[in-house]
């Protein structure tokens, strides 16, 4: 699996799956999650709701993940996930590492090609930017092959692409 890291916005990018870190609500939010659904429009808050109505009424548990239409989005499918929210008190890490795993298993399930990440927990969450990327790119390079043949890591700004490029650089030394 080829693993990118880009600095950019993710919801311009072009690839068979977009991952959104969602809330548990399913219904939009702040961030990353309401960036993705207003570019994506409608069609998204529409499934978001159905998924609520027939399997997800009290929300989508943290770490799992569940797929629905792009909408307007230039990709086929968004897969939604909930991120833990950081505590120095409790190690959330194999939950994060779960964000990340079963995504690409959902994207797998749906014959995608090509998922584009944000750096989940890394924003309102407030997970370390450093040990987001290394808890990402543990999962990436774990993988077992599927259809998945492309990873790409969208970062939001200069600073937290500079920060992933460096991590990735540690780790693979």
């Amino acid at each position: 699996m080829e693993i990118e890291l880009v600095e950019g916005d993710i919801t311009g990018q072009r690839v068979d799956v977009i991952v959104n870190a969602a809330n548990s609500s399913l219904l939009g939010g702040g961030g990353v999650d309401g960036a993705i659904h207003r570019r994506g429009g409608p069609a998204i808050l529409a499934e978001c709701r159905a998924l609520r109505a027939s399997r997800y009424g009290r929300g989508l548990p943290t770490g799992q993940a569940v797929a629905t239409t792009a909408g307007k989005l230039p990709a086929r499918w968004v897969v939604h996930t909930v991120g833990p929210v950081w505590s120095a008190d409790e190690d959330r890490s194999a939950l994060l590492r779960d964000c990340y795993a079963n995504s690409l298993r959902v994207a797998d399930e749906l014959g995608a090609e090509s998922v584009a990440f944000p750096l989940i927990s890394a924003g309102i969450f407030r997970w370390p930017v450093e040990d987001a990327v290394g808890q990402a790119l543990t999962v990436f390079t774990a993988a077992r092959p599927t259809t998945v043949g492309t990873v790409r890591l969208v970062l939001f700004d200069a600073a937290t692409h500079r920060t992933a490029l460096r991590v990735r650089g540690q780790l693979s030394t």
